[in-house]
């Protein structure tokens, strides 16, 4: 039988096609990386075919440079399943396999894991016996050892000579060492020893947990419904141990950085098993070593966020998604704008294993996935041990004194908490010192000079930023209108924290936000300082809400509650609803007794009296009622086409091109195109283009034929566009 004549290659570009090339010296098989010539480059693409013909010309076809793999860099599902991503989302396919690579991959470096190993050479081991080295005793005890125990790896000279390295650079340039690199090969996944359990199940925790264990070995969705402090993440870990025992690898999505470092502590302690962690804070060679260690089979357990969902594990046998209602999950920026919790149930159906969908507040999505039958709910409506779940009370701001953004009752409530030993956690979602900077004058409002947007006020530095564009300028002293005097007007969490170390002077304060953590060691910090009991009052944003376990909190104040109360986005009622249910959560988590004020001018406002009645569960029944009035999802599917341009009318203008080539087709409704929320970002114009439909097959057929249609506009060739399919933010 003759070789297949034409390679099909994905390269990482905007063209929404396969690439013919000719094998040249050798086939490279489907999944291998090639370098292909692309006009005046060398570029790095996938195999993804092979083909018989081409429809370029023969004498205009080239031939591959260099096949990189001797063996599939991806496995045939994995590849097929990112194939499926890009049709779904409608993203060229080489740009989706150059997002679940890491950067040195896509670079050309070589997969497999390659360890040095340092020996003596002859003329070392002569030297060493002459007594050559006797004026640097240093490097005589390295050569010493390498005589003795070589060839060793990095690891163990690690361990024998912690200041190896410089010795061993200075052996080498004597000839009196020598370094080796050696490729260590995939290795075949065995069943790991079971781990030592520590905590007693309750009986909810129990039948999930049976139930789980019961699917495994074939496809199945299960939503973990448990109020906050219930013990999920208990569920999980057991599940996992199951997993491990069958000879499996287990995958964890969780959605932010943060937690990651957490995650992986908890799992280390209870298992003796490798584990990987893969998210967008590692350098590019810890995110290939971390990819190396899950294609090589060494990695049991992968931890990461929404990229993770692409790791290349043999043999998967579970994936778990925590908090997966977070929207982090969703990819809303950059070209391809993926769902990592819908690709995981894809991932997990393709691989014939169980998904578990964990959340104290799930999504109106997977809540009616339960409805449809599509997944199974199982509940942990109880908190763990002797905890009980906290009581929450609405603060009436129109009818106390305020000071700064802190009512008498909760301040009152911050005292008693804090008097009889507990720790307080103050929740605003807004960082900086206020969000504003006003002039008592003439009313000036200190805008961004590149966004519709106001500049945030950040006391501290002395600074005024952009939240929106990143851009900063010093912070003024007068209106540089009128020359009047300038405040600041609102409140941030660097205020708050101001505030209540002027109302509780001596009280230790943690604050949580991007500005005051960085990166996850400023956040494993801020938690040391917590959980220690130093700091007695933590203030923060979102960061707070997300799987954090603080057991002394025993008062939780929500500030500026009543932020998405009238916004015009369906699904702000949801996140809104979410995020205070994930707040109060934090409080009364052990022994002592929580207490949720939540500080409001609108406590008649029917979100509020839902969540106080009948708790999230209610909540969303009532809501996704008025949803499927509404036609919205999970009841309706949405596309949106999003256009930026440096002109003011160039997104607009190309927009309703792209209006008027779709038609009228059956079952698609075109709403605008319009501005966008906040119209000027960064400089650019931005509008959209939303497309609706009651059907997914519909929608995905529409948006199949006319795509091609809309790349081919030439008002499309100076602006940024891309598709959201299923977007989370609409306005």
């Amino acid at each position: 039988m003759n070789s297949p004549a034409i390679l099909k290659v994905a390269l990482d570009t905007p063209l929404r096609r396969l690439f013919d090339y000719l094998p040249g010296q050798s086939l490279a098989a489907v999944g291998c990386r090639v370098r292909v010539p692309f006009g005046r480059q060398q570029l790095v693409g996938l195999v993804v075919a092979h083909g018989a013909g081409s429809d370029v010309p023969p004498e205009k076809l080239k031939a591959v440079t260099e096949v990189i793999d001797t063996a599939p860099l991806l496995e045939a599902p994995l590849l097929r399943f990112l194939e499926w991503a890009a049709g779904y989302y409608h993203h060229p396919v080489g740009s989706v396999l150059a997002a679940a690579l890491p950067k040195l991959l896509r670079e050309g470096q070589d997969a497999r894991e390659a360890i040095r190993f340092w020996s003596a050479t002859p003329a070392g081991q002569e030297a060493l016996a002459a007594g050559t080295l006797a004026r640097a005793p240093k490097q005589r005890e390295l050569l010493a050892v390498l005589c003795d125990h070589g060839p060793l790896s990095g690891l163990d000279l690690s361990e024998r000579l912690p200041r190896w390295r410089e010795l061993a650079r200075s052996l080498l340039a004597r000839g009196y060492a020598e370094c080796v690199e050696q490729v260590l090969e995939a290795t075949a996944v065995g069943p790991g020893a079971r781990a030592a359990q520590v905590h007693a199940l309750s009986s909810e925790q129990q039948q999930a947990l049976d139930s789980l264990v019961a699917g495994l070995g074939q496809f199945g969705s299960f939503l973990l419904d448990g109020v906050t402090g219930s013990g999920k993440t208990e569920v999980y870990l057991r599940l996992i141990d199951e997993v491990l025992a069958r000879g499996q690898t287990a995958l964890l999505l969780c959605p932010e950085i943060g937690l990651t470092p957490q995650l992986i502590s908890r799992f280390a302690e209870r298992f003796s098993v490798p584990i990987a962690a893969l998210h967008s804070g590692l350098t590019d060679r810890e995110r290939l070593a971390a990819w190396r260690s899950a294609a090589g089979g060494v990695a049991r357990i992968v931890i990461g966020t929404r990229s993770a969902v692409f790791a290349p594990l043999r043999e998967l046998g579970v994936i778990v998604v925590d908090e997966e209602h977070d929207a982090s999950f969703k990819q809303h920026e950059g070209g391809f704008r993926y769902s990592a919790r819908d690709l995981a149930v894809v991932r997990a159906q393709a691989a014939a294993v169980p998904i578990l969908l964990g959340s104290a507040t799930p999504s109106f999505e997977s809540l009616h996935n339960v409805v449809l039958g599509k997944s199974t709910r199982l509940s942990l409506p109880r908190r763990a041990g002797a905890a009980e779940p906290p009581s929450l009370q609405l603060i009436d701001m129109r009818a106390h004194a305020v000071h700064r953004g802190l009512s008498t009752p909760l301040a009152t409530a911050i005292e008693r908490h804090l008097a009889a030993g507990g720790q307080v956690l103050v929740f605003i979602n807004r960082r900086g010192y206020a969000p504003t900077l006003l002039c008592s004058g003439c009313g000036w409002i200190a805008p961004c000079q590149h966004c519709d947007a106001r500049m945030t006020v950040h006391q501290r530095e002395g600074r005024l930023s952009c939240h929106h564009c990143g851009a900063e300028e010093p912070l003024p002293q007068a209106c540089p209108r009128c020359g009047h005097s300038v405040r600041p007007l609102g409140h941030g969490t660097e205020r708050v924290e101001e505030t209540l170390a002027e109302r509780f002077p001596g009280q230790p304060i943690a604050r949580f936000d991007r500005d005051s953590v960085r990166q996850s060691a400023d956040l494993e910090a801020a938690i040391d300082r917590v959980t220690s009991g130093e700091a007695r009052i933590l203030v923060g944003t979102q960061m707070l809400t997300k799987g954090h376990h603080f057991p002394d909190v025993t008062l939780v104040g929500v500030l500026n509650a009543d932020q998405s109360l009238f916004s015009t986005d369906f699904r702000a009622a949801e996140r809104l609803a979410q995020t205070i249910v994930q707040v109060a959560g934090r409080a009364g988590r052990a022994a002592r007794a929580g207490e949720v004020l939540i500080q409001t001018e609108f406590p008649q406002h029917p979100l509020l009296q839902s969540l106080l009645a009948e708790g999230y569960g209610g909540f969303a029944r009532q809501a996704l009622t008025e949803r499927e009035a509404a036609g919205w999802p999970p009841y309706g599917r949405l596309a949106l086409l999003r256009a930026s341009g440096v002109k003011p009318q160039a997104a607009i203008e190309f927009l309703t091109q792209a209006r008027r080539i779709a038609g009228t087709p059956a079952g698609i409704a075109l709403q605008g195109p319009v501005p966008a929320a906040m119209v000027r970002r960064a400089g650019r114009h931005y509008a959209q283009l939303l497309v609706e439909s009651a059907e997914r097959p519909v929608l995905q057929r529409f948006l199949a034929s006319w795509l091609p249609q809309v790349e081919q506009l030439e008002s499309g060739r100076n602006l940024r566009w891309a598709l959201d399919v299923d977007p989370l933010e609409v306005f």
